[in-house]
């Protein structure tokens, strides 16, 4: 297994292009620059990921959505607002980010988090994190660190070694937004 590190070599991995496993707001995740191709596709081997499947962002803020999605329909203040659990919005029209974070359908999943880890690693980009469920495509997502697979572990730049012993939540609900503002319930 890789040496667990601390939250600050996981940002210096995060700005090297680096991957990293680490807690989320939800379950544990696999996360890299949402902007770096080439960190993205490593996710992708790593879980052995079906290239037509998007990853799901974190954001610090609306101010941070908004520079990826030009046409960022304004009914998404009230829903982020309104919800009481994490929620992931799927909106239209991405851009300036790595193709493969976005979706066939120039769509792409983003989720403001208030967690103090996420928002540390965010914050020391500047830029969107991928989150994707630790786990390996098709089994189920891990909850807690020890459910991990050993080969996800050994394969990542970082591991943050915080909340290891914790149990995770649930992955977060996610809605899509048309550019008409009309939502579809996707996962609730």
């Amino acid at each position: 297994m890789k040496t667990e590190f601390q939250l600050d070599q996981a940002k210096e991995a995060l700005k090297n292009g680096g991957t990293i496993l680490y807690p989320t707001d939800t379950i544990w995740g696999l996360g890299c620059d949402a902007t770096n191709e080439e960190a993205c596709q490593e996710i992708m081997r790593i879980k052995n990921r079906p290239e037509h499947k998007s990853f799901v962002l974190l954001a610090d803020s609306f101010q941070m959505i908004e520079k990826y999605i030009p046409d960022f329909p304004a009914v998404c203040y009230d829903i982020v607002d309104l919800s009481e659990s994490p929620l992931t919005i799927i909106y239209p029209n991405a851009k300036g980010l790595a193709p493969s974070v976005v979706a066939e359908d120039g769509s792409v999943g983003i989720r403001l988090t208030k967690d103090p880890i996420c928002l540390a690693l965010i914050r020391s980009m500047r830029k969107p994190l991928v989150s994707t469920s630790a786990n390996l495509s098709g089994l189920p997502f891990p909850t807690c660190f020890d459910d991990v697979e050993a080969s996800i572990k050994e394969n990542v730049t970082a591991i943050v070694n915080e909340r290891l012993t914790e149990k995770c939540t649930a992955p977060s609900k996610i809605i899509k937004i048309g550019l008409d503002s009309s939502v579809k319930v996707i996962r609730g």
